[in-house]
Order: structure tokens, then C-alpha cells, then sequence
């Protein structure tokens, strides 16, 4: 775990070489295929990278059902599995388990989007805060996707999507946590500005420019709304220049890895370890090494 460019791949590589485990992504963005140079994709292979369409959405559920059965997989060849990735949501859902909250409703989730794009998300958002606080709290109000699914929910049961989420809770699946995480929070901040500049370079806008020209795709999926990916499709679609879009998508990988941070203190059990030490990978191996070596049960 970790907030985004803190180094958590190359970490997980190494672990893998060592300890000849496979690597299960969570990343919200490296499942559709052709976000690639946006979302860091590595050239290492990863279970759940490239799976879903773009225009596809894939939910926590779609990522535990996935998980699960990559990690059965990898025990039938007599090998252990290991995650790594930023999606603070899909190590919850995995772990904490998910509610029995009902189906998506197609119809009235086209009702929220078209009061939405008269009103704004954050408009949206006010409205949540109205019926259901606790969930509105730990949202942004531009979070379009999860202010859509918790409305959605409360028109379809009269019932907080926050209530669904208690009722539902089930025992801890067992994991060993680790995040890594620089010290320094200006550090972060510096790698966060010089991995967006290197990705504009390696080839970003045009990456962007092919979903944007596929003429099926629009800024309300989740795939477009990834961070990078809905400043520069902005850029495209004429609402910014180019420069401003490159401000726009640092300041919000920036936003969005102190919400990382935020999620990770409030994680119980978690072993911290500063990306910033020289020997930060060795100390990941040996937080995991008992549990990598033991035989498999």
C-alpha cells in the first residue's frame, strides 16, 4: 500500500524476484486497457492490469470477486500472491468485506447524471449531505462516481448507503499490510511533479487523445475521470490549455495521494516504511519474509 509514486512497484518487483510471488494490481485505473503512460502501468507482470474496456465500470465487488480468484489461482501452482497498488477502497472491500447493498439501477442513475450535469457534483453533493452525512464526509464534492452510487442507493431503499455499509460488515479476511511512504511529504510533492512531466513527455497527451477519439468514451466514466487523465481529456475538449491542464493533474495527484495518506494512519495494524531509506526495500522483504517462506496450508 502507499500513496501514489511513493514506490511501491519497484518494491513489489523486487519482492517478487526474491521471493518468486505473484503481483496483483489494485489500481482503479490500470485495469481499463490503453491507460497505460498515465497510470505508471509497469512492464513487470501483474494479475488485474489491461481486463475491462474503458468504457466498462468496474466496481469493488468486480475487484474482490477478480482478487480472490487470482489468489486461488496462484495457490493451485503452489505460489502466494501479493498486492500492491494505491485503491485504498479495493483493499477495504477485500478485507473488511462488502455490504449487501442492491444492484445498480440504471434508470435512476441516468436521473442523478442528468440532474448533475444541470446542477454540478457539488450541488450533488449538498444533497447527500442532507440524507446521508456520514458517507457525504468522506467525499469530495466533484467525486462524481461514489456521490452517484450513494444518492442511487438511498432513492432506490430509503436507506444511507452508511447504514448499508455497517449492516454489512464481515470478519476480516487476514493480511499482512505494509505502506510505503516518504518521510517527507515536499519529497512526494517533488516525485509527484517529475513523474506527471515525464509522462507528458513518454507520450500522455496522445495516449489521451486516442480514448478521447474513439467517439464512445466521456468524462463521466471512470476510466476518464482517473486523476491525469480528466485534466488532459479537459485539455482536449478545449475547457484548458495544455500548460493548465499539466498544473491542474499534479495539484490533483498531489490532492489525491493526501487522501491516501489520510486513509492509511486510519488503518490499524499497518507497518509503515519510509520509501526514502536506502534499505526500504530490504525492510519490505523482511516484514513479509516469515509468511513468503512458510509452506502453503
Amino acid at each position: 500500500m502507499g500513496p501514489t509514486a511513493a514506490g511501491k512497484t519497484d518494491a513489489a518487483i523486487a519482492l517478487a524476484d526474491s521471493f518468486d510471488v505473484e503481483l496483483i494490481s489494485v489500481d482503479s485505473a490500470l485495469v481499463y486497457r490503453g491507460l497505460c503512460i498515465g497510470a505508471a502501468q509497469p512492464d513487470y507482470p501483474h494479475h488485474l492490469i489491461d481486463i475491462r474496456d474503458p468504457a466498462d465500470v468496474y466496481t469493488a465487488a468486480n475487484f474482490v470477486e477478480d482478487t480472490l480468484s487470482c489468489i486461488a489461482d496462484a495457490r493451485s501452482r503452489g505460489r502466494r500472491a501479493v498486492l500492491v497498488g494505491g485503491t485504498m477502497m479495493y483493499y477495504r472491500s477485500l478485507i473488511e468485506g462488502l455490504s449487501d447493498m442492491p444492484a445498480s439501477d440504471p434508470a435512476i442513475r441516468a436521473e442523478i447524471e442528468a440532474e448533475a450535469s444541470r446542477a454540478g457534483w457539488p450541488e450533488m453533493h449538498r444533497e447527500l449531505v442532507a440524507v446521508d452525512p456520514d458517507t457525504a464526509s468522506s467525499l469530495h464534492p466533484n467525486h462524481s462516481q461514489r456521490i452517484s452510487r450513494a444518492l442511487e442507493i438511498f432513492r432506490q431503499t430509503g436507506t444511507p448507503m452508511s447504514h448499508w455499509q455497517r449492516a454489512g460488515s464481515q470478519e476480516r479476511r487476514a493480511a499482512i499490510c505494509v505502506a510505503l511512504a516518504p518521510s517527507d511529504r515536499a519529497t512526494l510533492h517533488a516525485r509527484i511533479e517529475a513523474r506527471f512531466d515525464l509522462m507528458l513527455k513518454s507520450g500522455f497527451v496522445e495516449e489521451v487523445k486516442a480514448l478521447f477519439e474513439r467517439g464512445d468514451l466521456h468524462a463521466d466514466l471512470p476510466a476518464i475521470r482517473a486523476v491525469g487523465y480528466r485534466q488532459i481529456w479537459s485539455h482536449l475538449s478545449g475547457e484548458c490549455s495544455l500548460e493548465d491542464a499539466r498544473d491542474k493533474g499534479i495539484a490533483a495527484t498531489r490532492q489525491l495521494a493526501k487522501r491516501q495518506i489520510t486513509w492509511l494512519r486510519g488503518w490499524s495494524g499497518l507497518h509503515w516504511i519510509n520509501s526514502e531509506a536506502k534499505d526500504g526495500q530490504e525492510q519490505v522483504k523482511n516484514c513479509l519474509r516469515n509468511y513468503l517462506e512458510a509452506p502453503l496450508s
